[in-house]
């Protein structure tokens, strides 16, 4: 994860924050973002999400034909 300082600019009687290009282009921001506020500090994201659905992610998952054979071994090692 990548730490950025930014600076708070006064905007009428609220205080606003630059985003660097690059960070608006990485991940697809544009016009409005949600702030959520949590116990240790803000999460800005878009509303919009190209997140699959639990159904989607099952099927993408089930196409890929992945060895999971690995899984077993881990799964009876005893760790609970």
């Amino acid at each position: 994860m990548a730490r950025r300082d930014v600076k708070l600019v006064a905007v009428g009687n609220s205080k606003s924050i630059r985003l660097p290009k690059s960070l608006l282009q990485k991940y697809g921001w544009s016009e409005s973002l949600v702030l959520e506020e949590m116990e240790g500090g803000v999460f800005l994201y878009s509303e919009e999400t190209n997140k699959l659905s639990w159904e989607e992610t099952y099927r993408a998952t089930a196409a890929e034909k992945e060895d999971w054979s690995d899984f077993d071994a881990t799964a009876g090692d005893g760790v609970e």
